[in-house]
């Protein structure tokens, strides 16, 4: 069997857009192009047909990237889950830094998913990787270059 892709329902809708409108959108546009270069003659000096046709290789590679990756998914809806106070894929957790008692809010998604402005962490990244497991209310050490931090789970949330 394929190996899975843990993907939350939100991600594997943005991929699913963006999927559409390069097949709806841009592929029609970059075909236009290039036939519109075409006409302007000799293709060897036409700088405007070998731009078209290098945008279409691009656009055809991530076509089959988005539909490689869609069909690799695994979408969870955490929200479907029993929310048990435990950090699972797809939870937005809030963590208190236990020296500085900064309070961080973040969801747990899978690596196309990510979006630090969002607080949208990666659960292979060291912190969602340190959490996951754990329950609210437990303290997690975290080794960083800088040291090792402690973080206090305050909320686990099951949020769609």
């Amino acid at each position: 069997m394929a190996q899975r892709f843990p993907m939350t329902q939100e991600g594997a809708a943005a991929l699913q857009q963006q999927l559409q409108r390069l097949q709806n959108t841009e592929r029609p546009r970059i075909i236009q192009a290039i036939a519109d270069a075409r006409e302007l003659g000799d293709l060897k000096e036409n700088a405007e047909y070998h731009a078209a046709k290098e945008e279409q290789a691009f656009t055809e590679g991530r076509i089959q990237e988005l539909q490689a990756k869609i069909a690799a998914a695994q979408i969870i809806d955490v929200s479907q889950l029993p929310n048990e106070g435990r950090v699972v894929f797809g939870a937005t957790v809030t963590l208190m830094n236990l020296e500085t008692e900064k309070v961080d809010r973040f969801k747990i998604v899978g690596d196309d998913e990510v979006d630090v402005r969002l607080n949208k962490i990666s659960l292979n990244s060291p912190l969602a990787r340190a959490i996951i497991g754990k329950n609210e209310g437990d303290d997690v050490e975290l080794q960083t270059p800088a040291g090792e931090v402690e973080y206090h789970i305050q909320a686990v949330e099951y949020l769609p």
